[in-house]
C-alpha cells in the first residue's frame, strides 16, 4: 500500500524530531552519568582506565573519604543552614508582604508596591550591595548570604497574584469570627497556599544551596564556606590538601575521585527534594503566573 505524501512527511518529521531529542537528552544526561560512575569507581581500578563507562569493580571509597573530613562536612553543614533558615525566613517575608499587596485594604498600598516594581527594574550593582553589607557588619557571616536575599520583588508579584485569587469573603468571615489579620493570615490564607508556599519555597531553597558568588564576596573564613565554594576551590585545585580525614590513617582515593563524589553529594539534596514537592510546584507556578 503506497503511503501518503502528508503522512510520509509527518513520519520523517516525527522520526527526526525524536532523534534529535534522543540525543540532546543523552549529551545532556551523559556528563552527570560519567561522574557519578567515576565517584562510585573502585580507585585501583580508576587508576589503571579513567575513562571506563562502566567499572568492573565498584566502591564507594570516594564518599567515605569526603565524609570523614571536616571540612566537607562543616561547609555541608553551613549550605544547609543557608537552605532551610534562609528558606524558612524568606517565605515568611515574602509571603506576608504578598499577602498585605494583595489586600485592597491596605494603607500605601500603591506606594509599597512601586516600591517593589522599582527592585525588579533597577539594581544598585556589587559595589554599593557590599558597602551595605559591610557597614550593617555582616561581613564574614552566613547571614551575609541570608538578609540581602530575603525577598525577591518577582516573587512577591507572582505570590500576590496567587493570594489575589483566593476571595476576600474569606477574609470577611474570619473578622466577623473576631480573626485579626495575623490569624486570618496564619489559619486560612497559608493553609490554602501550599502551592505556591512549595513553589517558591522551592526557589528559594535552590538559590540558598548554590550560594557561590557572594559567598566569595562576603565570607572570609573558610570554616563557614558553603558546599559550592569547597567545590570549586576542590575543582580548580589539583590535590585536595584542604580535606583533612577525621581518620589519619584512611588513605585518599585520587583527587579527581574525590571531586566527582563532591559534585554528586551537592546535586543529590536538591534531586531528592524535587520530586516531593512536584505538584504542588507546578500548581504554585501556573496559578501564580496567571493570576493578577
Amino acid at each position: 500500500m503506497q503511503m501518503k505524501p502528508h503522512n510520509a512527511g509527518s513520519l520523517i518529521f516525527q522520526t527526526l524530531n525524536i532523534s534529535l531529542l534522543g540525543l540532546l537528552g543523552l549529551v545532556t544526561v551523559f556528563p552527570f552519568y560519567y561522574v557519578l560512575i567515576v565517584s562510585l569507581t573502585d580507585p585501583t581500578e580508576y587508576m589503571l582506565d579513567k575513562w571506563t563507562l562502566f567499572p568492573n569493580h565498584w566502591s564507594l571509597a570516594s564518599y567515605e573519604y569526603l565524609l570523614s573530613t571536616k571540612a566537607f562536612l562543616r561547609s555541608m553543614g553551613n549550605s544547609t543552614f543557608l537552605a532551610t533558615v534562609g528558606t524558612a525566613c524568606s517565605l515568611l517575608l515574602t509571603s506576608s508582604l504578598a499577602y498585605a499587596l494583595s489586600r485592597h485594604r491596605m494603607s500605601g498600598r500603591r506606594i509599597v508596591l512601586m516600591m517593589v516594581l522599582l527592585t525588579i527594574l533597577f539594581s544598585p550593582g556589587i559595589i554599593p550591595h557590599y558597602i551595605l553589607v559591610r557597614q550593617i557588619g555582616l561581613i564574614g557571616s552566613l547571614w551575609s548570604l541570608i538578609i540581602p536575599a530575603l525577598a525577591s520583588g518577582w516573587n512577591v508579584l507572582l505570590m500576590k497574584g496567587f493570594f489575589a485569587s483566593i476571595p476576600a469573603e474569606l477574609d470577611e468571615s474570619a473578622s466577623i469570627d473576631g480573626s485579626n489579620d495575623i490569624q486570618t493570615w496564619v489559619r486560612i490564607i497559608l493553609p490554602l497556599s501550599l502551592p505556591a508556599m512549595a513553589a517558591f519555597g522551592l526557589f528559594y531553597a535552590v538559590g540558598y544551596w548554590n550560594q557561590f558568588f557572594q559567598a566569595l564576596l562576603y565570607i572570609n573564613d573558610s570554616a563557614k564556606w558553603p558546599i559550592q565554594v569547597l567545590l570549586q576551590n576542590m575543582l580548580l585545585s589539583a590535590s585536595n590538601t584542604d580535606l583533612e580525614a577525621y581518620d589519619v590513617t584512611q588513605q585518599a582515593p585520587p583527587s579527581e575521585m574525590l571531586k566527582m563524589a563532591a559534585v554528586i553529594i551537592a546535586t543529590v539534596p536538591i534531586l531528592i527534594v524535587y520530586p516531593f514537592l512536584q505538584k504542588h510546584f507546578a500548581k504554585g507556578a501556573m496559578v501564580g503566573s496567571v493570576k493578577g
